[in-house]
């Protein structure tokens, strides 16, 4: 049985949450007396209403949310607060359809960064920010925000944190899921906090702190200039933001152990070894290419091959020079880092280096068991044995994502989108990458796609912010029946 009262109690409460935020917003119009103020004012009053009919017509809900519970209100909740979290761009008359609308704002709370906004500097402060903030909030999850309150509802979290949490593991630091999401929570608006300080130090005005603050921690890429970090110009700036997106690409359980000094952890930890190798062996190979190919020094070469390689890993997008104009082997490269990605706990996309840690072993296994047929070689991670549930899970996902690529592709091209573009848009947003190849590369908006193409690309966002599954398993019949 599906509890639909709970579910539309939580949806309101999360519609009434992002109303206080475009509320927020609306602040920022009025600091800079623009016209976007009564837009805000209009998107929040209607999210309000609607907000407030839900949590009405919740009333009476269950308490405890079953899974199938869990899935239906995470998908359920990205696609609502997109919908709502549209309504400014579209008043405004800034993005005046709803296909670019959506697409803008979806991209936002994904954490995608991919834009239709081919002059973003002629946008009011108050949608620079908000587009920023859909980023921030989408980052770490909406979901995992509402984890934190819903003691306040009486309603268990744990449904929801396994439908929405990315990798194939959870980690619970803390017995109870709404004590993690707080610890969680606080050492990401915290580690904000420090770049905006640390922005602001390099030259940044305020405003432009935060918002490269927000799309930096949430890996959502959402710059406020056309040419994103390109257009400061400052290598410290780029030292900084690119050190603060490998820090947002670690799982954040780890990044709680190294507040809580459990270094052992850290160190123990197979993906962040993974994570922090990939890093390393990326920027050094596509620095050389630089440095012979462009005829940059050492340290330029080595400063735009470590920011691109950790912007592509860690799913965020940002950009400092137009890649396409480099040898078409980065482009390679660049690829297999989208398909990468960064870890699982964190706000990235991509298929995750845990999966690829795990898949690695297994790979190397097998090996060793055509030399040694009888012999039990145990896949171990984190020095514990991995039970066959966990690399079945993870062959899964790969061949499932690797499916949704394939076929994705093929209707992009059906659509008389060239191959290079489509390839690099479907692993672009699947991956919730943001800049893609070829017209979708980090110099272009996505504008020129067709319409169907900028839905398909939408559901891709979604599809692969939530891990796959927890979409897909929605368009099973099996997930319909009554139990």
């Amino acid at each position: 049985m599906i509890h639909i009262k709970t579910i539309l109690r939580i949806i309101g409460a999360l519609l009434l949450l992002e109303m206080g935020l475009l509320l927020v917003c609306s602040g920022i119009s009025f600091y800079y007396n623009e016209i976007d103020l009564a837009a805000f004012w209009m998107s929040a009053g209607i999210t309000g209403i609607v907000g407030l009919g839900l949590t009405f017509l919740g009333q009476g809900g269950e308490r405890q949310l079953t899974r199938r519970d869990g899935y239906i209100l995470v998908s359920l909740a990205w696609i609502v607060v997109s919908v709502f979290g549209m309504l400014p761009y579209l008043i405004t008359g800034y993005i005046p359809d709803v296909t670019n609308a959506f697409f803008e704002t979806i991209s936002g709370f994904t954490s995608t960064g991919s834009s239709i906004l081919d002059d973003i500097e002629s946008l009011p402060h108050g949608l620079l920010f908000w587009r920023s903030m859909t980023n921030w909030i989408g980052g770490l999850g909406i979901i995992m925000f509402t984890i934190a309150i819903l003691p306040i509802f009486g309603v268990s979290g744990l449904q929801m944190f396994a439908a929405e949490a990315s990798g194939p593991t959870h980690d619970k630091v803390h017995p109870r899921i709404g004590i993690t999401a707080k610890w969680i929570w606080s050492i990401y608006a915290g580690i904000t906090a420090i770049l905006v300080v640390l922005l602001m130090v390099g030259g940044m005005d305020w405003f432009d702190s935060v918002c490269h603050a927000f799309a930096t921690t949430g890996t959502g890429g959402f710059s406020t200039k056309q040419a994103s970090v390109a257009a400061f110009n400052s290598p410290y700036i780029e030292y900084v933001i690119a050190a603060f997106m490998f820090t947002s690409g670690i799982n954040f359980t780890m990044l709680l152990y190294f507040v809580q000094r459990k270094f052992k952890k850290i160190g123990n930890d197979d993906e962040l070894k993974w994570y922090v190798r990939s890093v390393f062996f990326f920027t050094l190979i596509i620095g050389v290419i630089l440095y012979f190919t462009k005829h940059y020094g050492v340290e330029e070469s080595f400063r735009k091959a470590l920011f691109q390689v950790i912007s592509i890993h860690t799913s965020t997008g940002f950009i400092i020079e137009d890649y396409m104009t480099w040898m078409p082997v980065t482009w390679v490269l660049f690829t297999i880092i989208m398909l990468i990605g960064a870890c699982a706990g964190s706000t990235t996309g991509g298929i995750k280096c845990i999966r690829m840690t795990i898949l690695g072993k297994v790979a190397r296994g097998e090996f060793k068991h055509i030399l040694h047929p009888n012999a039990v070689l145990p896949v171990r991670i984190n020095k514990q044995v991995a039970p066959p549930t966990l690399q079945s899970t993870v062959l899964a996902f790969t061949f499932l994502y690797t499916c949704v690529i394939f076929i994705s592709v093929l209707l992009m091209m059906a659509m008389g989108i060239d191959g290079l573009e489509s390839l690099g848009c479907v692993v672009s947003a699947v991956g919730n990458m943001g800049p893609g190849l070829g017209a979708a590369g980090p110099t272009y908006s996505w504008n020129a796609l067709p319409e169907v193409a900028k839905w398909l690309m939408a559901f891709l966002m979604l599809l692969g912010r939530l891990e796959l599954f927890t979409v897909l398993l929605l368009f099973t019949p099996g997930f319909w029946k009554k139990r």
